[in-house]
């Protein structure tokens, strides 16, 4: 089976190398100062927990040839660059095309252009960046390995894409996760990170230590999502994964506490800020799609259109630390208040 990898970026590199570590048979697309950075080094990858580093060797291109077939490609690029490949990948006839990106819009453009029965859509769930000659990860290492979310465009499961799991399980430290919803699951995760998470961490400086001490920032982060996810919930598209659901039920101040937590996570470094310093292009594109879901929800979301225009407008940042935006107590009060009653029916009876 011949692989190749469209994208040399940092997933793609590393996804190449582990995908040759695995034993199958792959080459790398690359271009410009890439490819001849991975000429004379090859792919040079330190790990972000450990400071490991190894090199791997990947026979490299720098076009699609449409007469070169590959068995699998996959795209591994931001979903701006991977339109703009559309011609090139459609030229080709290579048998299975699996799109590993941020998606709202859906499959439908990639479907157009290369034809149903050849797309797959998916998301690598690593994160990595550029250090110099080296791609530092996160996962797709023993104790954490790298999962590959991978889907039909029309949801469900067919042999082909269990034959795709299948190939892709073989690559070292690689974990394949079929998804029966997986541009539903493509959307939420676009709502749960580029209208919420990515300008609200614009407005603390791309700083997640930062946005960790700034609760405004966290609020605003938090009721955006809850507004991208209620216009996918119009929508009709199932909540996926099932996680996102539990997280909607959370009083605000419980939510923004452990949203707080979870960004001041030194890994976040890796898959968050270092990722959002250089897409801006990306955040601004699935920013656009986003909003086009939200009108047609017909939706009521000022914190996302808010959070938006920020970012657009490349507002100044939050004061540190500010709090000026009242936590929503409800969610608490009642269950308390609940709680109260019963305690007070009880000792009544007793």
């Amino acid at each position: 089976m011949h692989i190749l990898v469209f994208g040399a970026g940092p997933l793609g590199s590393l996804l190449a190398a582990r995908l040759q570590q695995g034993g199958l048979d792959v080459t790398l697309l690359a271009r410009g100062q890439r490819l001849e950075d991975l000429k004379q080094h090859g792919i040079t990858l330190k790990s972000w927990s450990s400071g490991e580093e190894e090199a791997v060797s990947v026979p490299l291109i720098d076009q699609l040839d449409p007469h070169d077939i590959y068995d699998l490609v996959l795209v591994v690029m931001r979903k701006n660059s991977a339109l703009k490949a559309l011609p090139s990948l459609a030229a080709n006839r290579s048998r299975q095309v699996l799109f590993l990106m941020n998606n709202a819009a859906g499959p439908q453009a990639l479907m157009d252009a290369l034809g149903g029965e050849r797309v797959l859509i998916g998301f690598a769930g690593m994160a990595g960046y550029r250090d110099g000659g080296s791609i530092v990860y996160l996962n797709a290492e023993p104790e954490r390995p790298g999962v590959i979310y991978l889907g039909e465009p029309g949801g469900g499961s067919t042999p082909r894409l269990e034959e795709t799991a299948a190939l892709l399980a073989r690559g070292r430290y690689i974990q394949p996760q079929i998804e029966a919803h997986m541009d539903a699951w493509s959307k939420y995760h676009v709502a749960l990170l580029f209208p919420s998470l990515a300008p609200a961490l614009y407005l603390c400086g791309n700083d997640n230590c930062r946005m960790a001490r700034t609760r405004d920032a966290l609020v605003l982060a938090w009721r955006a999502m809850g507004e991208g996810f209620r216009v996918l919930k119009k929508l009709g598209y199932p909540f996926t994964p099932g996680a996102f659901k539990k997280f909607l039920l959370m009083p605000e101040p419980v939510a923004v506490a452990f949203l707080g937590k979870l960004i001041a996570n030194p890994r976040m470094e890796v898959a968050m800020v270092r990722h959002a310093e250089v897409i801006r292009d990306e955040i601004t594109q699935l920013n656009d799609e986003f909003m086009q879901l939200v009108e047609q929800s017909g939706e009521f979301t000022p914190t996302i259109q808010f959070l938006i225009n920020q970012y657009k407008n490349r507002a100044r940042s939050l004061p540190e630390g500010s709090r000026s935006i009242r936590l929503r107590w409800a969610g608490v009060l009642i269950p308390v208040l609940l709680l109260i009653c019963l305690g007070l029916l009880i000792a009544m009876l007793v």
